[in-house]
């Protein structure tokens, strides 16, 4: 078992979701129960992933887990190009966390065969 607190890769998805809701909050209202929920929903279940998979006692359960949490972080990419297309995201915002995201989806892969 893990202390999920004092994983990297917890943190650093935990600081990514604080980013990706500052974001969407400039989203248009008529989109909150579409792309800002949706795209919410998915940065949160990165963390969420990441903290409940890291208290099972098998490294094969854990990595389960971590698979959603990959899956969930190629959601918020393409959340994100949608916002972009969308005139939602300013390009340089969108570069930025495209590039967060891929170095927590590189994270969750390197981390997934440590186990």
């Amino acid at each position: 078992m893990h202390n999920f607190r004092k994983l990297k890769i917890y943190q650093k998805a935990i600081n990514f979701a604080v980013e990706i809701y500052r974001l969407t909050k400039s989203f248009p209202k008529d989109e909150l129960f579409g792309l800002t929920n949706q795209l919410r929903r998915a940065v949160t279940s990165i963390s969420l992933n990441i903290a409940e998979g890291s208290r099972n006692k098998s490294s094969k359960e854990f990595r389960r887990y971590l698979e959603i949490s990959l899956r969930s972080t190629y959601e918020v990419m393409t959340c994100l190009e949608i916002a972009l297309r969308l005139n939602y995201c300013k390009g340089e915002d969108f570069k930025r966390l495209i590039a967060e995201s891929d170095e927590i989806a590189a994270m969750i892969v390197g981390f997934s065969k440590q186990l």
